[in-house]
């Protein structure tokens, strides 16, 4: 889905519209598309405001969200935990199921990344 059209541009599409442009010209003017200066022209001509429309996504913080404080204690208690380890963490103590990946966006949520360690493997230069 594409960005919308900044504040800015509206406010410049409104103000040549008010001016006597056609939708065609102001859009060719301010280099967005003939479609979209044609759809910002019908709804000044049908005296909307050209606010961008709402944005449906969810917002939440995942089904796991109850469960966070337990996340982080798990990985406090032992920072090398696996995914995998806090799945079966989870499903014991709370009788969730989730999947390794919606485990890893709640962690994500939540500022925790993975990282790999130097130490665990060494480019083919290095062990020269």
């Amino acid at each position: 889905m594409p960005n919308p059209l900044s504040a800015d541009i509206r406010a410049r599409f409104e103000v040549l519209f008010a001016e006597g442009l056609t939708g065609r010209e102001i859009g060719r003017r301010l280099m967005i598309s003939a479609a979209s200066a044609s759809r910002l022209s019908q709804k000044l001509k049908q005296g909307l405001r050209l606010t961008p429309a709402q944005n449906p996504r969810n917002t939440g913080h995942g089904r796991l969200a109850p469960y966070h404080g337990f996340l982080i204690e798990l990985i406090r208690q032992d920072p090398d935990i696996t995914l995998k380890e806090l799945q079966g963490a989870l499903a014991d103590a709370h009788d969730v199921t989730a999947s390794v990946s919606g485990i890893d966006q709640a962690l994500k949520r939540l500022g925790y990344t993975y990282k790999k360690r130097a130490s665990l493997r060494m480019s083919a230069s290095a062990q020269e």
